[in-house]
């Protein structure tokens, strides 16, 4: 989140007039400490929001780009500490409500605009799909209240390979953490001074270096083991962050660290910039992170900050000081807060689409945005008489009603649309109980339906598709954790047929019409499933935990395959799985191989292998374009989202006992790639299919399984 702490006395009060004016106008006594104004750190808020909104824009080409989040930890954590210590050194103690009071102020307005922004679109079918309702009501009342980040990791969200849909203020993750910091911050500076008095005679400033210290250490510490064991809720966790607060602290607590030397400034910041754009470049969503890696883009932040002479033009901070850096500082906190929820949205409205200058424009609407909520909402309830002129209390009390008003929006919001969503889940549970005739991939596959009249309508409905998804996710493993768990469907009868369904996500989607199936054969149904994880004997080109917790849940399957009476094996995985080349001529040849190794141990026992092509693979949610637009506007060219040399087919094709499934005619012609075909909605989010699709190839599913089962055992 864009740290939006320009307002806290010295270090911004701009020229030498200005500044004479401001110390008369407010003689608190967080300006009794004269401090020369840092007009590079704004400039560096600047990089640090381009970073992260470029990144939502184009995460491809600024793959790293979420770093921006950690430079504004680093400098909320400088800014913060130094006015919090020239206050302490005061007064001998911080005043807490005026301190908090500041801060709501400062905050809240233009992030509850834009969350009652975002609590009326969700209110709006024709904006935002019904299926995403709960999630949207549960983050926004969240996100009111400033624990947003606690719910994104309670519910175990990856922040940088999600690929489902996000909400519109998931962003409000890390201004929800901010927040916790402001709380917990002073509070730990006061506990300091305290100590100081008590046990260094008075010692304060020593005192909270070492009190920061420590507790930064131990932050650190934190973060790294926990990124290893749970990197998905470590990427949210408060006190996993504490550490890049604590960082920036050290720098305005320790004045040796701010470098007043020419040529050591000059090597410093730009070499801070040159790891900042590193790290943006190089970082992607493979990356361990926070973790140990997290020092990378942190360090090089604080050591733009402590580069401090300015001697010549090229110097980095002239360089960001100048006006357009300047500008962009001065609004990153709205262009922050803005710019995620009208990405999630555009999509979505009619007539908008996702080209490079649909995308330039967009981006151009947040920054005007962003200084228009600037310039009509941040500053002037800065300056409210009625809030600065009376007690802190009045303006905590104002903002805690004013976070209530907006959590009621999101709560009307539910009330309205909630009948709506109880019809949808019914009207799904009808549609998977009594599809109408020659629908979904019967329309191409089954010879009776030749020549039949097309079915009328998309079905789920697309702002109800990304419900149509499997709901045992007790199954369905994900991130560092390796245990090989399993679960069983269908018959209980010992001497009934035993199907194993194996893979990561791809074959995940597939369980609730293999349930189905076996129900209906009297079979029983054996599951292991694990996020991104097929099942192979070649290691991912993922580094760290995830990729080592691949490879042992694997092995932990190959080994439970060993001890399960197992009849026939069916997997399937995402075209693009990242593997690594192990020696192979390529990432591809590799793949291939340890698909195929995988295969060999229950092939070797009799045990035949049934395998299926990776569906096309889309860019975005095909159902935001199907909500505003024909479906031939949706549709897309096949080049673009069909994996051309999946490395499934070419494992399993002249591989005695492994049967290969070939659906591409269904999703695809000789050029395009549908969304829709014979009146089924094929895609639940942007890779997934709908339950109600893959039912309609249960005949194949079927056919092939059976004919594997026969040949079981030869």
């Amino acid at each position: 989140m864009p740290s939006a702490d320009h307002d806290l006395g010295p270090q911004n009060l701009g020229s030498p007039a200005r500044t004479r004016r401001s110390e008369r106008a407010d003689r608190s006594p967080e300006h009794a400490e004269p401090s020369r104004f840092l007009p590079h750190v704004q400039g560096l808020r600047a990089i640090a929001v381009l970073f992260v909104v470029l990144y939502h824009f184009w995460p491809a080409r600024l793959p790293g780009g979420y770093v921006g989040v950690d430079i504004f930890f680093v400098i909320s954590g400088f800014l913060i500490t130094g006015h919090l210590m020239r206050e302490l050194t005061a007064t001998g103690s911080v005043r807490l409500a005026q301190f908090w009071a500041r801060r709501a102020r400062r905050l809240l307005p233009a992030s509850l605009l834009v969350l009652l922004f975002c609590g009326l679109v969700v209110a709006s079918p024709y904006l935002m799909p019904t299926s995403a309702l709960p999630n949207e009501v549960r983050e926004i009342i969240s996100s009111t209240f400033y624990v947003e980040n606690w719910t994104l990791a309670l519910n175990s969200a990856d922040y940088l390979n999600h690929s489902g849909n996000p909400t519109t203020v998931q962003h409000y993750w890390s201004l929800s953490l901010e927040e916790q910091f402001y709380v917990l911050w002073p509070l730990l500076m006061l506990l300091a001074a305290w100590i100081g008095v008590k046990f260094f005679r008075g010692a304060t400033r020593r005192s909270v270096l070492i009190v920061l210290g420590a507790v930064s250490i131990a932050s650190f510490v934190f973060c790294v083991l926990f990124t290893l064991t749970n990197p998905a809720p470590a990427y949210f966790v408060t006190f996993g962050r504490m550490w890049q607060f604590g960082l920036g602290a050290m720098v305005a607590l320790v004045p040796l660290l701010r470098v007043r030397n020419a040529i050591v400034s000059f090597v410093l910041g730009w070499g801070g910039i040159a790891v900042l754009l590193y790290v943006a470049f190089r970082f992607d969503a493979q990356t361990p992170f926070p973790g140990y890696m997290a020092a990378i883009p942190s360090l090089g932040a604080a050591a733009v900050i402590a580069a401090s002479a300015s001697g010549r033009w090229w110097y980095p901070t002239r360089i960001l000081s100048l006006p357009p850096f300047r500008f962009t500082g001065d609004i990153s906190y709205s262009l922050y807060l803005w710019h995620w929820p009208l990405i999630v949205i555009a999509p979505s409205v009619p007539f908008w689409g996702l080209t490079i200058y649909h995308r330039v424009a967009l981006l151009v609407i947040c920054f005007v945005l962003a200084w228009l909520t600037k310039r009509f909402v941040e500053d002037p309830v800065r300056a409210w008489k009625v809030l600065t002129s009376r007690r802190p209390r009045l303006t905590l009390w104002s903002s805690l009603v004013a976070m209530v008003l907006v959590a009621g929006v999101a709560g009307g919001a539910w009330a309205a649309n909630a009948p709506a969503y109880t019809q949808g889940v019914q009207a799904l549970q009808q549609l998977r109980a009594d599809p109408p005739p020659c629908f979904g991939a019967a329309s191409v596959l089954d010879p009776a339906c030749a020549g039949a009249t097309p079915a009328t309508g998309i079905l789920p409905a697309p702002g109800f598709a990304g419900v149509d998804r499997p709901t045992d996710d007790q199954c369905f493993i994900q991130l560092n954790d390796s245990r090989p768990v399993s679960c069983d469907f269908g018959s209980t009868d010992p001497n009934a047929k035993t199907v194993a369904l194996i893979g990561d996500s791809h074959a995940y989607q597939l369980l609730p019409t293999f349930q189905r199936i076996a129900d209906a054969n009297g079979w029983h149904l054996k599951t292991w499933f694990k996020g991104a994880c097929p099942w192979s004997t070649t290691a991912l080109s993922t580094d760290g935990a995830f990729g080592a917790a691949c490879t042992d849940w694997r092995a932990g399957v190959t080994a439970a395959l060993k001890d399960a009476n197992v009849d026939v094996v069916f997997t399937s995985a995402l075209a693009t799985t990242p593997y690594s080349s192990a020696g192979f001529g390529s990432a591809h040849d590799a793949a291939v191989a340890g698909y195929r190794s995988a295969w060999q141990e229950v092939l070797d026992r009799g045990i035949p292998v049934v395998t299926v092509v990776d569906n096309p693979v889309w860019e975005t949610d095909p159902n935001k374009c199907l909500r505003t637009h024909e479906q031939s506007t949706c549709d897309g060219a096949r080049a673009d989202v069909l994996v051309k040399n999946d490395p499934l087919r070419d494992a399993a094709t002249g591989v005695s006992g492994v049967t290969l499934l070939d659906f591409t005619d269904v999703y695809c012609d000789a050029s395009t790639c549908f969304t829709v075909v014979g009146g089924a909605n094929l895609y639940r989010d942007q890779d997934h299919l709908t339950a109600t699709f893959v039912d309609t190839l249960a005949p194949q599913y079927t056919a092939a399984l059976k004919d594997a089962l026969a040949r079981s055992g030869q």
